[in-house]
């Protein structure tokens, strides 16, 4: 597999924050899905995984070359864990269109994040 394109982004904890106190109930619905939603509500402080899943979105909307625009939506990009605790993406609608026809088959992401700051990084990969 050859590597078609990678994007890292960084953000602070408190901007999210900062989002969700001025728009708690949309800000959220307009950035995760609902597995995405469960699964953080269930930390004991949701927002760095919050800021985790939006950097990493970030992240492959930089892979793919066209940042937020269009027919983009955040929900276009599932993050969610597997059994070991990995995060893992699924892509569809506008990002799944565009990934596809650049020839990207597979997006290995990763995240980290502390209580100030989250990270996320994505490469695409294709035969």
């Amino acid at each position: 597999m050859r590597i078609i394109g990678h994007g890292i982004d960084i953000i602070e904890c408190e901007r999210i924050a900062a989002s969700m106190r001025k728009h708690p109930e949309r800000f959220v619905e307009r950035i995760l899905t609902a597995k995405e939603r469960r699964y953080c509500e269930m930390m004991r402080d949701p927002i760095p995984n919050i800021a985790g899943r939006f950097a990493v979105k970030e992240a492959i909307l930089k892979v793919i070359g066209t940042g937020w625009r269009g027919q983009i939506s955040w929900c276009d990009m599932e993050i969610l864990n597997d059994d070991a605790g990995a995060p893992r993406v699924t892509l569809s609608g506008e990002v799944a269109r565009v990934a596809e026809s650049m020839g990207i088959e597979r997006m290995i992401i990763s995240i980290s994040h502390t209580k100030s700051y989250a990270v996320g990084s994505a490469i695409g990969q294709g035969a």
